[in-house]
């Protein structure tokens, strides 16, 4: 199958990039055989603009989508996180080739409200919408006239590489890395573990509290470090929805602590991940594992053997391909056992 897939690509971060679930997306899909083209609206919209000024190069970015619509012909196009390329881009490529089937990915929290209004703003022109909230909480947009699924955030066996699980050398005993304060209270728990554990352990927490945040190979030779990290979300509750960052731990066999909101008891093995309640309770599961690594180690190996086997980037794009063109479902996707073909719940 020929596949367009429109997400940015990081191209003029020149190596200092983020974990990218669209990278992801895009591995998996070449690994299932796929021949796949990729568009960088962002990237795309800064080379062709006067001076690089990125939105004075909107026009410009949407007209070259549709010249890689022509030369490409994709049967299915894949629309991330590309706000740039407007919806009668997406409307045109479909009266220029009405048998493609155009899905939406979005990999970003439903707390946020613009958030929202985007996943509406795509649904009224594309023919299916996933999600990385988990789909009982995705009733908000049906009746837009498209179909909606959830996704989960994937590992990738060649980003995800290390297995940390194996190793009783790692320096760092707790991690947290983020740069992120919209929406969030976050930082004050981060605070308060801190002063609370003191010298107890080495907790690292680049990107606050005055630390650089780290990118790239700094990123991985953090995480090469590390025992266990904090999962926290900007916010908490929502149904099967993490940032890419509980992918990133468990797929390199570093144990993590995540709140007991959004309930992935119900989707990942027991003992795999520590799930906390309160603040007090988190404190006191830190505590427990730094102090019995055997017992770290055993559940990271679980968690990063169930990822790799069932929540990995093969999967995920199969998923979504089969999702997008209605085909059933060729494997028993561990996070879709609750929705049928078209989406609809069970």
């Amino acid at each position: 199958m020929r596949v367009l897939h429109i997400a940015y690509q990081q191209l003029r971060r020149y190596g200092q990039t983020r974990v990218s679930w669209a990278q992801k997306l895009t591995n998996g899909l070449i690994k299932n055989d796929h021949y796949v083209s990729v568009f960088s609206d962002r990237d795309v919209a800064a080379f062709e603009a006067p001076l690089g000024i990125r939105d004075l190069g909107r026009n410009k970015a949407n007209r070259r989508l549709l010249e890689t619509v022509e030369a490409v012909e994709p049967d299915l196009v894949i629309a991330g996180h590309c706000d740039i390329i407007s919806n009668e881009t997406l409307m045109e490529i479909r009266n220029r080739h009405p048998a493609v089937t155009i899905a939406h990915c979005n990999n970003d929290p439903l707390f946020v409200p613009d958030n929202v209004e985007r996943i509406k703003h795509r649904a009224s022109v594309v023919d299916a919408i996933f999600v990385s909230t988990g789909r009982r909480e995705l009733n908000i947009f049906e009746g837009l006239g498209t179909r909606v699924y959830h996704m989960p955030n994937p590992v990738d066996p060649a980003i995800e590489c290390m297995n940390n699980a194996e190793r009783t050398d790692l320096d760092i005993d707790l991690l947290f890395c983020s740069n992120s304060t919209n929406f969030t209270k976050r930082l004050e728990l981060v605070k308060w573990l801190r002063d609370e554990l003191g010298d107890e352990l080495n907790f690292k927490t680049f990107g606050s509290f005055g630390d650089p945040p780290v990118w790239g190979r700094d990123y991985d030779r953090a995480l090469a470090r590390t025992r266990m990290g904090l999962n926290l979300n900007r916010q908490e509750g929502h149904y099967w929805y993490s940032s890419a960052r509980m992918a990133q731990l468990a797929g390199n066999g570093i144990l993590q602590f995540t709140h007991s909101g959004p309930r992935f008891d119900e989707l990942l093995p027991p003992e795999s991940i520590v799930y906390f309640n309160d603040r007090d309770d988190l404190l006191a599961r830190i505590r427990e594992f730094h102090h019995d690594d055997t017992k770290r180690r055993l559940w990271a190996s679980r968690a990063r053997a169930f990822f790799h086997a069932e929540i990995n980037s093969r999967l995920y794009a199969q998923y979504i391909v089969e999702a997008s063109l209605m085909q059933p479902f060729s494997h028993d996707y561990v996070w879709a056992r609750d929705i049928n073909l078209d989406g609809s719940l069970q």
